[in-house]
């Protein structure tokens, strides 16, 4: 994440990611302020051992578009709601990636969907991971069908 002030937001993925069982780390690596360190993370990522990159930043939110000009492992945007345009600002920095550098770009203050996409990528070569988002997609369809409004 770009900032300490990301956290918020932020660990919802983190959390998400230690429920399916699935080793993460978690790092500020700003863009702007520290680039030399964005570009060493993104560059060595896939060497070690990272399958898929989760990056949150609020409002110029460059840190996604930074690290995925420098790698091929996948890239997960999420944009930061922030104080001056309520996250567009973010959202804007995250999806408009030029052709040939992809970032899936998630809902602001999306972690908890990115952790979620970033699964459903592991889960490809994974049956047991595959079981389990299988069973949280059960457990949630199910909620729904179980839901009652009182009146």
């Amino acid at each position: 994440m770009g900032s300490t002030s990301d956290w918020g937001t932020m660990s919802a993925a983190a959390e998400t990611l230690t429920e399916f069982g699935i080793e993460n780390e978690v790092s500020i690596i700003s863009a702007h302020r520290t680039p030399d360190l964005a570009a060493d993370f993104a560059k060595n990522a896939k060497a070690n051992g990272v399958s898929v990159i989760i990056a949150g930043a609020g409002g110029a939110a460059h840190l996604a578009g930074v690290i995925a000009a420098m790698t091929t492992v996948p890239v997960i945007g999420v944009p930061i709601k922030s104080k001056a345009l309520n996250g567009m600002d973010s959202l804007l920095s995250i999806v408009q990636m030029p052709s040939g550098i992809p970032v899936a770009t998630m809902a602001i203050d999306g972690a908890k969907n990115a952790a979620l996409y970033a699964v459903q990528i592991l889960a490809l070569g994974d049956d047991a991971l595959s079981a389990k988002l299988d069973e949280f997609r059960r457990k949630q369809t199910q909620k729904v069908l179980d839901a009652k409004i009182e009146l």
